[in-house]
């Protein structure tokens, strides 16, 4: 357990908070962790029959992964360990038996916007930001299931262009992309909105939410590739150390290449 994922819930509708707001709600390890575990252990008995996932803070949805534990990694085994993390974490989230809201307010990058990706939908407010700016920043790579996922919500040329890039998405342009399905004015509109979804939700068929999104879900993974030789290059790099303490220096990187 960890006070940096608070739930609630509210009538059949379980709410959970990434509550890092001193650091826009960036993601340790034990946040993933535990993310992982109420989406895997969330009753179907009816108690609860909608999920809604949102920041703390009034400024992020969540701004990535906790850069600092980064420092840590030695051999490409970690870079592959960490990224496996990631992708059981994202499972978890796909895998939930219930509907899954985002409800994405500010700042949502890196692996904050990954697991917005990962919900059944995703609602926001006027003031979305969201991508993944890991050229400008880190040099490191997203894997290639998380890739797949994304280019599902928003086509492979965006996804290309947002990370080449390392632009961030605004609401409208979320909006006409199909990423999220409504834009709300601000933050308490958009909690309201989320809530009235989830109690929408609530009087769906759960069978049919449950099969329709375990489907989709396992047509993506019928096209999992293997990606770790590329996950090696990035984290390994010279370029992502680099990078790295670049970021956490708030200096420009130079990149090498090597």
């Amino acid at each position: 357990m960890t006070d940096d994922i608070i739930t609630k819930q509210n009538g059949t509708t379980l709410w959970i908070t990434l509550n890092r707001p001193e650091a826009r709600n960036a993601l340790t390890f034990s946040m993933y962790e535990e993310l992982a575990r109420i989406c895997a252990e969330m009753p179907t008995d009816g108690s609860i029959k909608a999920v809604v996932i949102k920041g703390a803070g009034g400024k992020a949805f969540a701004a990535g992964t906790d850069m600092t534990q980064f420092r840590a990694f030695e051999t490409a085994q970690d870079a592959l360990d960490y990224e496996n993390e990631i992708t059981r974490v994202l499972t978890e989230v796909d895998k939930c038996p219930l509907p899954t809201v985002a409800a994405i307010h500010g700042a949502c990058t890196g692996g904050g916007a990954s697991i917005a990706a990962a919900c059944d939908i995703r609602i926001s407010s006027a003031q979305l930001k969201f991508g993944f700016p890991i050229a400008r920043t880190l040099g490191n790579c997203l894997n290639a299931g998380n890739l797949a996922r994304l280019t599902e919500l928003i086509g492979a040329g965006r996804v290309r262009e947002m990370i080449f890039t390392a632009r961030l998405m605004g609401a409208e342009e979320a909006l006409s992309a199909g990423l999220v399905s409504e834009v709300l004015p601000d933050e308490a509109t958009l909690m309201d909105r989320a809530d009235a979804l989830a109690q929408h939700l609530a009087g769906m068929a759960p069978l049919t939410l449950r099969a329709t999104k375990e489907a989709m879900r396992r047509n993506r993974e019928a096209l999992a590739v293997e990606d770790s030789d590329l996950i090696t290059l990035c984290y390994m790099s010279n370029d992502f150390k680099h990078g790295l303490e670049a970021f956490l220096a708030k200096s420009k990187p130079d990149w090498s290449g090597t």
